[in-house]
């Protein structure tokens, strides 16, 4: 029987309804005992359990219980595979209940703006709509347990220089198009238990304090249910923070700013209906996991330690083959980089987990009786070249049938709290794969890290597979996909630019002292690349595989408007001898000229596994929202009646099938009349090019700039600037080319401001 969250919010004083807003420690809500409502726990995630009890700290430098490190976000984002992460999300829910904990703190939703950002290796991808499918996956799978997730750091927390107290700078269109989305979808398809709020200012305004984005977009907009908690000392104003919609401050220390509340409603500044609403949302969550707490659990760490290594499987990016995988069961092979005994499979900061155990790739393929040597080549922890360690790598290369280099970046380099400083490998493993390729034809790069590196030996690999961090499994996954055990399916969340200046936040990542302007806009990640058609290392959705695909056949079953939806169907064949999965990837290209839009934007992908010679058909569901941006005028999501086109292919430099798609739109832009409007705006819009046609034959009889001199022919160059001229003619300007009063100028402005009307 549920709890009645009312009647104990009617029973409690003011001081206790204050107190219940803020922790009790580093990870428990309070308690009532009162009325015995006790403390809830929550741990930090999402790839795994962090629980604390004594001495907690929330970076994880004191040490948690033996858990189980699953891949991180980067990882599972390239699996592209919404089953599989709602697979592991059920798997941490039914670890949280073995384990008493209520609200897990994830997953992280935060968009790749600059692959500098310390904690890319916690968040999914570039783009907005894949993270938000794989969020919503996630929060579905815990929460099927009755164990909450905290979705975060909403919002614009892009970066972690100053990540506490830099204000981010940015258009509504951007925050809408990109940073918001994933946000969004997780909430209308998941409602996360939890909102966790970002430590950094929004134009100006503290996350924590901003009742735009906690009450008007979060609530109003998406129709968010649960409550809104701060990361960890991210509180400013805390009575305004109660007025803007955040209901729990972390972590404990709370007193002064329980009193805080308490004066200020005794005070008549804060309304206590608000401070009862906070309350009662918080207890919601609370309730939904002790009314359905299931004892007798078992948190099984061996089992769920075979589920982190088939997940990374899943998730690892073969990004360049030229036939030497997978590798052959009899090959000579020479392991070369410590994190081949070593490897490092999660990043730093508060997700850390205290993993159960971890099998490195090297133990593995000995357990399998592999032919494996091994030489150290570089130290896992830090940039420090040794020419004795090389000159044994080259060597040993020289003399195997194959090397494999297990490269990747050191803890030091990536981490919460702070930004690496450039995009490359450390100088000892970008010198010792130079050394080896120039030994052994047939060397393998395999990567372990959190955000993409410089690669500019990949032309010259002979494979490149990309692991990320891969959590404790990441060593037999390797195995597998080495030797063929596995066939590698995943497509890259994220694009590699060729060098770390090609990326469009370089020029502003990460900003001032106190602010950081995100002038790109929309233009992130691909959207960027591929409008400005510039080469980069990896596409964003690349990935290749031990079989072959083919994309074709789409088709869509009507035309669009704003209320249907239309249905597009491509199909999908395996052409090649074994069993593989694909990633079909669907996207929107506005082909009507309309300004300031990407070339391309992901609205579907699905992953589809395929027997050699199969074909299977994939079809994707399209609506108005998913041709549409975000227009600041109309403060809502406008597309314009035209042509669309529909792309389907393997990556978003790879589209294989394309399609037609024409829509119509009951929509009209706003149009404020004025001296500056333009007679361009004016013939554009379905309203004023009536009224402007009545004007239109004087001004092309009397206007003297548009007439050719006299005894003069007007040439073709001539014709076109008069042309343009009188396009972009502000009405302001009409009197000084026309003989036309002041009287008549009124008239046809209010003939225009009647027709845009109505």
């Amino acid at each position: 029987m549920a709890t009645d969250v009312k009647q104990l919010i009617e029973q409690m004083t003011l001081e206790e309804k204050a107190s219940l807003l803020g922790g009790d420690d580093f990870w428990h809500t309070k308690a009532v005992a009162r009325l015995g409502i006790p403390r809830a726990m929550m741990s930090d995630g999402p790839h795994g359990l962090r629980k604390q009890d004594e001495k907690a700290d929330h970076l994880g430098v004191n040490e948690s219980i033996k858990a189980v490190c699953f891949p991180a976000a980067c990882a599972t984002a390239s699996s592209f595979d919404t089953e599989l992460i709602g697979k592991m999300g059920e798997i941490i829910g039914d670890e949280c209940q073995a384990e008493e904990l209520s609200i897990v703190l994830g997953p992280a939703v935060n968009i790749k703006r600059s692959p500098l950002c310390g904690r890319n290796f916690e968040y999914f991808s570039e783009d907005p709509y894949l993270a938000g499918k794989m969020a919503a996956a996630y929060i579905n799978g815990v929460q099927s347990r009755h164990v909450g997730t905290s979705i975060k750091h909403f919002a614009l927390n892009n970066q972690e220089t100053r990540r506490m107290s830099v204000s981010a700078q940015v258009s509504e269109r951007a925050m809408r198009e990109i940073y918001f989305p994933a946000f969004e979808i997780a909430v209308k398809e998941a409602q996360p238990k939890t909102v966790m709020c970002s430590y950094n200012k929004i134009n100006g305004v503290y996350s924590a304090d901003n009742a735009w984005l906690l009450t008007d977009v979060l609530r109003k907009d998406w129709g968010f249910e649960g409550f809104v908690m701060t990361d960890w000392g991210a509180v400013d104003d805390r009575v305004q923070g109660v007025r803007a919609g955040l209901e729990l401050e972390m972590p404990g220390n709370t007193a002064v700013n329980d009193q805080r509340i308490v004066d200020a409603v005794k005070a008549g500044e804060l309304d206590e209906a608000l401070v009862d609403q906070a309350c009662e949302r918080v207890l919601r969550v609370v309730y939904d996991y002790l009314d359905n707490r299931r004892t007798g659990g078992v948190f099984d760490r061996e089992a769920d330690h075979k589920h982190a290594a088939a997940i990374e499987t899943e998730c690892a990016v073969l990004l360049e083959n030229n036939g030497v995988l997978p590798l052959r069961a009899d090959a000579k092979v020479v392991y070369i980089g410590e994190y081949a005994a070593r490897p490092r499979f999660q990043g730093g900061g508060s997700s850390h987990i205290n993993a159960t155990r971890v099998t490195s790739a090297l133990q593995t393929a000995q357990a399998k009786g592999r032919a494996v040597s091994y030489v150290k080549g570089f130290p896992f922890d830090k940039d420090e070249a040794d020419a004795m360690e090389l000159q044994k790598a080259v060597e040993a290369a020289k003399s195997a049938d194959a090397a494999v280099i297990f490269a990747g970046l050191p803890d030091i380099i990536e981490s919460e709290g702070y930004d690496r400083r450039d995009m490359k490998l450390p100088a000892c493993q970008d010198a010792l794969i130079e050394a080896v390729l120039a030994a052994q034809p047939n060397t393998v790069v395999v990567l372990h890290n959190g955000a993409p590196v410089e690669a500019p030996w990949a032309d010259r690999a002979a494979a490149v597979l990309e692991l990320y961090l891969g959590g404790e499994g990441v060593g037999e996954a390797a195995d597998q996909l080495l030797y063929g055990e596995v066939n590698p399916s995943g497509h890259l969340a994220e694009t590699f630019p060729m060098k770390l200046e090609d990326n469009p936040s370089h020029l502003n990542f990460p900003g001032g002292v106190k602010t950081v302007d995100y002038a790109e806009g929309v233009f992130v990640g691909y959207r960027y690349y591929d409008t400005k058609r510039l080469p980069v290392r990896w596409a964003f959705g690349h990935g290749l595989s031990y079989t072959t695909f083919a994309i074709g056949n789409l088709r869509l079953d009507g035309e669009l408007n704003d209320e249907n939806t239309v249905t597009a169907t491509v199909d999908v064949s395996n052409t090649g001898a074994r069993f593989g999965k694909e990633v079909v990837q669907l996207y929107i290209s506005d082909r009507n000229g309309t300004p300031g839009r990407p070339a391309k934007e992901l609205k579907g992908f699905a992953k589809v596994g395929l027997e050699p010679g199969e074909t299977k058909a994939v079809s994707f569901r399209l609506s108005a929202r998913d041709l549409s941006y975000y227009d600041e005028r109309l403060h809502d999501w406008y597309a314009p009646s035209g042509s669309y086109a529909v792309l389907v292919g393997d990556a978003s430099d790879h589209i294989t099938a394309e399609a037609e798609l024409r829509f119509a739109t009951k929509k009209v832009l706003p149009l404020i009349i004025g001296g500056d409007t333009t007679m361009a705006e004016l013939m554009a819009d379905p309203r004023t090019a009536p009224v402007l046609a009545r004007l239109q034959g004087m001004l092309m009889q009397d206007a003297a700039v548009l007439q050719p001199t006299e005894g003069e022919g007007l040439g073709a160059g001539e014709d076109e600037m008069n042309k343009a001229m009188m396009l972009y003619m502000p009405l302001k300007s009409i009197p000084s080319f026309l003989p036309v009063s002041a009287e008549q100028m009124e008239g046809f402005y209010a003939l225009l401001r009647q027709a845009v009307e109505g």
